[in-house]
């Protein structure tokens, strides 16, 4: 089976190395945009500032062979399996986003504390739903 994904955007942040980059938002993450190939600005329609949302973005720097990493690159943590952590290298690097709306513009979205690497293509974005 072949499944094949088509961007919708490109994350432009100020982060561009992701071996120096946080782990996650709550560790220094930078607001960044999602910059919307203009083909979907018709899907924005409901979506307002101050939303959470989730971002899918393809963690295209990523290795796709690692089955086992050392959890947040601490050496002598115990060896783990990739779908019990976090990492961005795994078979199929899709990358989880939890993120909040700043702005909303021609050019996309502005959103808070994205630990993403400029140039990550955005695969797809959703409404956080909490009960």
């Amino acid at each position: 089976m072949t499944i094949a994904f088509h961007p919708i955007g490109t994350i432009r942040s100020p982060l561009t190395d992701r071996h120096n980059a946080p782990r996650q938002p709550d560790e220094n993450a930078p607001d960044a945009w999602l910059e919307l190939d203009p083909q979907y600005k018709d899907a924005l329609l409901g979506m307002n500032v101050g939303d959470k949302i989730i971002v899918l973005t393809w963690l295209h720097e990523s290795r796709r062979e690692t089955l086992q990493v050392h959890p947040r690159r601490i050496p002598n943590a115990p060896l783990t399996g990739v779908f019990a952590t976090r990492s961005p290298d795994r078979p199929n690097p899709i990358g989880l986003h939890q993120t909040t709306v700043l702005e909303i513009t021609d050019r996309g979205i502005h959103v808070a504390a994205l630990e993403c690497i400029d140039g990550t293509p955005v695969l797809d974005i959703k409404p956080l739903l909490c009960p």
